[in-house]
């Protein structure tokens, strides 16, 4: 199982779709306080749908709380600022991935601390960042991509048809 961390997230709307990513990948969602929404805000609720039951998620009150809790693990930080490509790194089950709230992203003393796990997205020179949203789901689909989508389902259902009938 990987973790996304979400320090001081500020929209609901892209917490709920992270949290949703969380719950279709048995990833687990830990938030940072304070956040910039209520837990029951109507906007995280739809854009979590109805997978709330699926995603386990965790509160705490600082980063360093989190870390405490979990000091063998490995953390990854993704910045615009960092050193090495997302794609760069060889993720095991258990990273923590974490991202910094929407208007300023992680703190500067934590990047600093963490330089060698520093990460960034490839993106155009002229792009100030992408959504928050996006960028935990394309970090966490490259790290569930090099351990061979572990646990996840491998074929769908068509909710008609069958793959085998004749159209």
């Amino acid at each position: 199982m990987f973790h996304i961390v979400l320090v001081e997230p500020e929209i609901p709307q892209n917490a709920g779709n992270i949290a949703r990513t969380c719950a279709a990948t048995g990833t687990h969602l830990h938030m940072i306080r304070p956040l910039g929404f209520e837990v029951t805000d109507k906007y995280l609720k739809r854009a979590g749908l109805d997978y709330w039951h699926l995603v386990e998620i965790s509160y705490y009150d600082s980063f360093d709380e989190l870390r405490s809790k979990y000091p063998d693990s490995r953390f990854f930080f993704f910045t615009t600022k960092g050193k090495h490509r997302h794609s760069d790194v060889s993720y095991q089950e258990g990273d923590f991935l974490v991202f910094g709230k929407e208007t300023k992203g992680l703190p500067e003393e934590l990047l600093v601390k963490n330089k060698e796990t520093c990460l960034r997205i490839p993106m155009h020179a002229d792009a100030r960042s992408l959504n928050l949203g996006n960028s935990a789901a394309i970090a966490l689909y490259e790290a569930l991509r090099q351990t061979d989508f572990a646990g996840l389902k491998e074929e769908g259902e068509l909710h008609r048809l069958s793959w085998e009938d004749e159209v």
